[in-house]
């Protein structure tokens, strides 16, 4: 999650969310939001990093796979995740407007995952992360 924190402070104007995905301990991707950057809708931290990994390993299956991310996934990238047979999705702060995993847990019945997943992974950190972020857009 540290690598993840450290990535997302590299998100410029966009939200400062990081992605990291790891296998067998090495680290396949590490990205950023970059929807502003690219002026792209889709261009959040996980699917950038989902891309990035899949091309690593060549193959859209990230079994065995972990994702680590500063906030919870929203709805697209909770779908993206779970189609991608990710193992593990760790994640730092709650998200109670748009966080897939909290506001639809049926989510993961739908596409029949395994995927285990744990939020509050550096809470703290991901949260003053994001809020120091909205204060100083605010000014």
């Amino acid at each position: 999650m540290q690598k993840a924190l450290e990535t997302a402070k590299l998100s410029g104007e966009d939200i400062p969310v990081g992605a990291v995905i790891v296998k067998d301990g090495q680290i396949l991707s590490s990205c950023h939001n970059q929807k502003e950057l690219h002026k792209d809708v889709t261009a959040h931290a996980e699917m950038l990093a989902l891309k990035e990994a899949s091309k690593k390993l060549n193959s859209w299956r990230l079994c065995g796979c972990d994702m680590y991310v500063t906030l919870e996934p929203c709805p697209m990238c909770a779908w993206a995740i779970l189609n991608s047979r990710l193992e593990n999705l760790y994640f730092g702060s709650y998200d109670s407007l748009y966080g897939a995993f909290s506001t639809m847990p049926q989510l993961i019945n739908k596409c029949n995952s395994s995927l285990n997943f744990k939020g509050g992974i550096m809470e703290q950190e991901c949260d003053t992360l994001l809020s120091d972020y909205l204060r100083n857009m605010r000014k």
